[in-house]
């Protein structure tokens, strides 16, 4: 009998938190192209006799995010020392939260494999300082290939809240789908951009395999994924490796591995440590954190409506499909862009259709978000109208469309400039414009009327000849129509 293996996965995200100063300290959180080691302080350099001051901001951030995602929150919680010795940690442990974490037992929802929704269990959401960052001196970047590696401490004391999945994940693909839910949402609160290139946000996978007859395989950690992409990559990798060994009768190690993005491997990086080698005890320069009794309910009524919840209301209120509400949903300007083209008249289907292909192009072709799109919605929604009342076509449409994103000028000003117009090409208009066509391509005419255009090829030419001269603002129905009354002639 064939031995069938069955991944079980949990992640670890850190997710830093949108504040101006560090968990601890002032010091600015903006290390982005900053100066190495200039955003520190005696704090985050961990010399003696600094004290640590908690950012209320940071507590705030970390419940609205607890109670989106369905969490408990404790109301008397504390840090931790984690102890280890590594070069970017410059006091030799972390301040972070281990058995009393801000929150604990949620979960979110997910799309499954067949489309339905299912549920992966939170464990946990603590806070914790980050670390520095080790810079290496390849010209990739990567740590294989350095010769020399140097320490930039401007990241030392950035608050993280770190969000712990059930081992509820069982594939690679789902744990995509999962870590794009939890960007989205971070992003819907306001407390994360969520970019995982700049690092903002994080992943560790803990993966092992179970065998049909019974054995499991010891877990491992994966590290250093820096996008979706490289995520799935290395769990459908580890998935396949860890499988080979258990088929083998072989031991699967417990361990620590990098995922190697250039050989598209994971690397053994260190063996795995358990809690009890941090030696955790209570940070005795901070007090316990304790919660009003009504401080959840205060941050619960700042929470936006979440992305699935919009979901379901575009889907309902406006008829549209799931990959519709989706792209729509993806961030929270995109959503309120779409409404307050409604708002200005514009029509759902049409609104949704032109976000996900004209808006979306135009953004990418410009490197830009929605916020920086020069177009205002009234703009379009305006323009959308015109569209539904037949009053423009599409390709005139597009037209205008083009000169308001690259100008920034509004619908009327850029109609003004334009040749293109109002109520289009039709009628006697259009007649005199075939009929110029057919006489200038007579020998055409002559085909489609002996009845060898079988496959319509000449016709559709003629069509484009049209459809040209009249720079898009015909309709093409008519256009269609017009060229067959007028070639049976």
């Amino acid at each position: 009998m064939k031995i069938e293996f069955t991944p079980v996965i949990g992640l670890e995200i850190h997710v830093q938190l949108n504040t101006a100063t560090k968990l601890f300290c002032s010091c600015s959180t903006d290390y982005i192209g900053a100066v190495p080691n200039s955003n520190v302080c005696p704090l985050c350099l961990g010399l003696p006799g600094t004290l640590p001051v908690l950012n209320s901001r940071v507590v705030e951030l970390a419940v609205r995010t607890s109670l989106a995602l369905n969490c408990s929150i404790n109301r008397i919680t504390r840090f931790h020392r984690k102890n280890y010795f590594y070069p970017d940690l410059p006091k030799a442990y972390q301040i972070s939260q281990y058995d009393l974490p801000v929150g604990e037992h949620g979960y979110v929802e997910i799309p499954g494999e067949d489309q339905e929704m299912r549920k992966i269990g939170i464990t946990r959401l603590h806070l914790e300082e980050d670390a520095g960052k080790l810079v290496h001196s390849a010209a990739d970047g990567r740590l294989s290939g350095s010769s020399n590696s140097y320490v930039d401490y401007n990241r030392a004391g950035v608050p993280l809240a770190e969000i712990v999945s059930e081992p509820d994940i069982k594939s690679a693909s789902e744990a995509r789908r999962y870590v794009t839910r939890i960007r989205q949402l971070v992003r819907y609160l306001g407390v994360s951009n969520g970019d995982m290139e700049s690092g903002s946000l994080r992943v560790d996978a803990n993966i092992s395999v179970k065998c049909s007859d019974g054995r499991w395989g010891s877990r491992t950690e994966i590290k250093n994924m820096n996008s979706l992409k490289a995520l799935e990559k290395a769990l459908e990798y580890e998935i396949k490796r860890q499988s080979r060994l258990l088929e083998k009768g072989e031991k699967v190690i417990m361990e620590t591995r990098h995922w190697d993005d250039g050989k598209g491997i994971t690397r053994s990086s260190r063996s795995k440590e358990e809690a009890h080698d941090y030696r955790y005890f209570p940070e005795p320069d901070l007090p316990p954190l304790i919660l009003s009794e009504d401080y959840d309910r205060k941050v619960a009524e700042s929470i936006p409506e979440l992305p699935w919840e919009k979901e379901k209301r575009f889907s309902t209120e406006y008829g549209l499909e799931m990959e519709e509400t989706a792209n729509l949903t993806e961030n929270s300007a995109m959503a309120d862009f779409f409404e307050s083209c409604l708002k200005h008249g514009a029509s759902p289907k049409r609104t949704a259709n032109w976000i996900m292909t004209e808006v979306t192009r135009a953004l990418h072709e410009q490197g830009i978000t929605i916020k920086e799109l020069k177009i205002k919605p009234e703009d379009l929604a305006g323009l959308l109208v015109m569209v539904d009342r037949n009053e423009l076509s599409n390709t005139a449409a597009k037209e205008l469309f083009e000169a308001m994103a690259s100008s920034g000028d509004d619908l009327e000003t850029v109609m003004d400039r334009s040749s293109v117009e109002t109520g289009g090409i039709s009628g006697e208009k259009l007649k005199v414009v075939i009929k110029t066509v057919l006489e200038q391509n007579q020998d055409v005419v002559e085909i489609i009327r002996s009845g060898k255009d079988k496959k319509n090829k000449k016709t559709k030419f003629l069509q484009g000849l049209v459809m040209r001269e009249t720079k898009g603002q015909a309709d093409p129905r008519e256009v269609a129509e017009m060229l067959q009354n007028m070639t049976e002639e």
